[in-house]
């Protein structure tokens, strides 16, 4: 047996951190150690690489801010006291240097002042750390700041694919403007002229739509020149569908090629006659539902006059009640209202007659007067439509007297809304 003393090896146990070499997201990968002393940056230095960064190192706050103009490092370690630009000084001018990627900066600093820390902070540090440096302590900051780093890096991608989509949305935005800007010039060619004189007798127009495009039509066409007929057309709903429904109208009232106009009868002798309004509105209404897949369905008011002896026929369906004006100052709200057209088949459609003496006028008006919304919150209906025309300027006929009245609507309405639906008007005036 072994005599005398013998030493038994003694065992050091091993320091293993809890925490992992790098930290979860790796938002943190370079770092620039900023301190005038080598031997601290050779241990903060050691520490970092040691746990798997990579580490450029600097002397001065000059020297570091150099560095940092040509390579960001996404984690900046400076001490505070240095010469020349101090690291308060260095930490403002990195701030202000240009770039979308966030850098981290904790300070290194022996003070623990309140207004020192409020100085450090207001000059865009983020993080202090006391010399001096305890490794625990700093791997704990830089976890910190590696998880606002991943989290300030996931905002900024999702504000670049956000600005992305809507640089797209921009111009998908810009596309559909131009083509709803033509489209606008397409409806506006639809009616051509606003105002047209048939002898002594007028047809003026006035069509404003609530955006680029509307579902309102007018129109006015004369076969002979004795007779003259015109309408005002209201499509349901609003914009590109409603529109389409106008152009499609348009045509089947084709003031230009009477040969497509289903209000004008071919004569034997080559010439044109007028349907009687209430068979226009059941041909118009067989058309309608004969398109498979249209939902839309419109109302109408639709007047043929004799210019000879001033008899006109009118058939509404479902437009506002037109508004006949004798010459006298007499007014009345005329018409045998009715269904829509494109509701139902085999509707029926009621027409009444009208005797118009020389002077009389008669208007035809969309529902984007009465039901527009005024500054009191109430709805303009018909009594407000006599009150614009009455604000109208005495005297005023034909197209001045339509623009006056829009005015006046303008004037009257809920400026915060403005025009929720599309704004139309026919109006006829009987010469004699």
């Amino acid at each position: 047996m072994p005599t005398g003393n013998t030493k038994r090896p003694v065992t050091v146990p091993k320091i293993v951190s809890s925490l992992p070499d790098r930290p979860d997201t790796g938002s943190i990968q370079r770092v620039l150690v900023v301190d005038d002393s080598l031997l601290q940056r050779r241990i903060l230095s050691g520490f970092l690489r040691k746990w798997g960064y990579t580490v450029i190192e600097a002397a001065n706050g000059d020297s570091a801010l150099e560095l940092c103009r040509t390579m960001r490092p996404d984690l900046v370690l400076s001490d505070w006291m240095m010469p020349g630009l101090d690291g308060l000084e260095f930490c403002r001018a990195f701030r202000d240097l240009t770039g979308e990627e966030y850098g981290y900066f904790i300070l290194l600093t022996s003070k623990s002042e309140k207004v020192e820390v409020a100085r450090g902070l207001d000059a865009g540090a983020d993080d202090f750390l006391t010399k001096p440096v305890n490794p625990g302590e700093l791997r704990a900051r830089i976890r910190a700041g590696d998880r606002l780093l991943a989290m300030q890096r996931e905002v900024s991608e999702k504000n670049r694919v956000i600005g992305d989509t809507l640089h797209k949305l921009q111009a998908a935005y810009d596309s559909i403007d131009r083509d709803l800007m033509q489209a606008r010039k397409i409806q506006q060619s639809m009616v051509p002229e606003l105002s047209r004189s048939f002898g002594r007798s007028q047809v003026s127009l006035l069509l404003k739509p609530c955006g680029h495009i509307g579902g309102d039509l007018v129109g006015m066409f004369s076969p002979a020149p004795d007779r003259v007929a015109f309408y005002a057309i209201d499509v349901s709903g609003h914009g590109i569908t409603s529109a389409m429904m106008t152009a499609r109208l348009g045509g089947y009232l084709s003031p230009s090629y009477f040969d497509q106009n289903l209000a004008l009868a071919w004569q034997p002798d080559g010439s044109f006659a007028l349907r009687p309004p209430a068979e226009v509105a059941r041909l118009l209404n067989d058309r309608q539902l004969a398109d498979t897949g249209i939902d839309e369905y419109f109302t109408l008011a639709y007047a043929t006059v004799d210019l000879t002896n001033g008899h006109l026929q009118l058939v509404q369906a479902g437009h506002p009640h037109p508004l006949l004006m004798r010459a006298d100052g007499a007014v009345e709200f005329v018409g045998q209202g009715g269904l829509p057209v494109g509701l139902l088949p085999d509707a029926g459609f009621a027409q009444c007659d009208l005797r118009l003496r020389p002077g009389d006028r008669l208007l035809f008006y969309s529902d984007g007067f009465t039901e527009c919304r005024l500054a009191d919150g109430r709805m303009l209906d018909t009594d407000g439509l006599l009150r614009l025309l009455s604000a109208c300027e005495p005297g005023q006929t034909g197209q001045e007297l339509l623009d006056d009245l829009f005015w006046n609507l303008t004037q009257s309405m809920d400026p915060e809304t403005g025009l929720q639906d599309d704004v139309s008007a026919t109006l006829f005036e009987y010469g004699g």
